[in-house]
């Protein structure tokens, strides 16, 4: 259950982060860049939390589930410091950076989902 819940922080949160990134491309919404990077935060954590529960499950991949950890540290390193990263007309490189990241991380926790849900699926059938 802890597992779906965070799951869809990891999923809906990081839809709402992708609109409110690209309001703020347009010159939008630019009052809620607190509230997006402390969305930001709680969908880095899921997306561990996710992590973490699945590298507790025998036949894990330990790399994917250290992978997504490093990309939620990425992410959040990233987002809170692109403001003093390539000032200026080279910023963009940046805000397409954190973009993909962002994308990157929202993979990751749909890749785990899926794991989970196929060893949780396999251990039922296996148990029947």
């Amino acid at each position: 259950m802890l597992a779906k819940i965070a799951s869809w922080v990891v999923r809906l949160g990081g839809l709402v982060m992708i609109v409110l990134g690209l309001l703020f491309w347009t010159g939008n919404a630019t009052n809620l860049v607190n509230e997006h990077m402390l969305l930001g935060i709680i969908v880095v954590l899921a997306l561990w939390l996710l992590a973490g529960i699945y590298a507790t499950r025998k036949g894990a991949s330990i790399g994917l589930a250290a992978g997504a950890f490093l990309t939620g540290i990425v992410v959040a390193v990233v987002g809170m410091t692109q403001t003093q990263l390539l000032p200026g007309s080279g910023h963009i490189v940046i805000e397409v950076l954190h973009l993909l990241l962002g994308l990157m991380l929202i993979s990751f926790g749909e890749i785990i989902t899926g794991r989970l849900r196929r060893m949780d699926s396999g251990a039922s059938v296996a148990a029947a």
